[in-house]
């Protein structure tokens, strides 16, 4: 898919791109190598600035609709009091999840990204322009609806939390293994409506997660009546506090990006390159 899809190329580095193409004798190949190398180059940067801010950084990704935002939202009611949060929305079009998250009384900054299906260290880093981190505990990276692309991108993120709602299929983590091995927790959402679907197994979905040989915990949560809310409340401080422990030994974190992930978007193939046009970021 991301061999033709353009999705390689994002506001953020499209610049690159167009500084490279009309070399003589650049390819393809060595454009897309480029792009990740200079993403993975920027990721890092973007890390040392968290890290020297000390906030823990936290990439949520999922399908479509899965519930990450209302997440969001029932986290920043729990933990408003006690921790200073801070959120980085991403979407293809609209300010919408960046508007909830507002009412919320916390900081949000929207990245549009046109077309691209995914964000990259770049458009993060754009967004910190406009993000105070200063006196900030945690900050969450409601990353683009997808099961594939956003998992192969380091962002300068320190973990990765992975949705699955109930609706979508308890076979996900095996359809999209991409995603799942990336996963420092599963979220199972929605389960309040687990009595209205007999197709769903919590068990089959973690299995089909630990089948990827991914041992991450598991944790069935509804944002809706509150189930799981506190054992997700726990988890979050316990990664809180173990981040703030390697800080103090001068080490930090790093999430899963998955390397199969990342040759889905240096291969080509025989496809030609050509640059796309994208929005750019703005504030809202």
């Amino acid at each position: 898919m991301c061999n033709t899809c353009g999705c390689n190329i994002t506001p953020g580095n499209r610049s690159l791109v167009m500084a490279e193409k009309p070399k003589k004798g650049v390819t393809t190949v060595s454009v897309l190598q480029n792009l990740l190398s200079q993403n993975n180059h920027q990721a890092e940067h973007n890390r040392s600035h968290f890290d020297e801010h000390k906030v823990l950084v936290i990439n949520l990704m999922s399908s479509p609709g899965s519930g990450k935002t209302a997440l969001l939202e029932a986290t920043i009611k729990r933990l408003r009091e006690s921790l200073k949060i801070a959120v980085i929305e991403g979407d293809l079009e609209t300010e919408n999840d960046t508007k909830r998250i507002q009412a919320q009384g916390v900081p949000a900054y929207q990245i549009t990204t046109g077309t691209a299906c995914h964000l990259d260290a770049h458009l993060v880093h754009n967004a910190l322009h406009h993000l105070a981190l200063e006196g900030l505990d945690l900050l969450f990276i409601e990353n683009v609806g997808n099961l594939v692309c956003p998992a192969s991108f380091d962002l300068g993120h320190h973990r990765n939390v992975v949705l699955l709602s109930v609706t979508e299929g308890d076979d996900k983590p095996a359809k999209y293994p991409v995603m799942f091995r990336a996963a420092d927790l599963m979220l199972i959402s929605k389960t309040d409506l687990l009595p209205f679907l007999d197709d769903f197994s919590s068990q089959k979905a973690e299995q089909n997660l630990h089948n990827l040989a991914n041992d991450a915990p598991v944790i069935e949560f509804s944002s809706k009546d509150g189930k799981g809310m506190d054992i997700w409340i726990t988890w979050l401080q316990a990664e809180i506090d173990q981040y703030q422990a390697l800080l103090l030994n001068q080490q930090t974190q790093h999430p899963k990006v998955q390397q199969d992930g990342e040759l889905l978007h240096v291969q080509p193939g025989n496809t030609k390159f050509y640059p796309v046009s994208h929005k750019a970021v703005h504030t809202s």
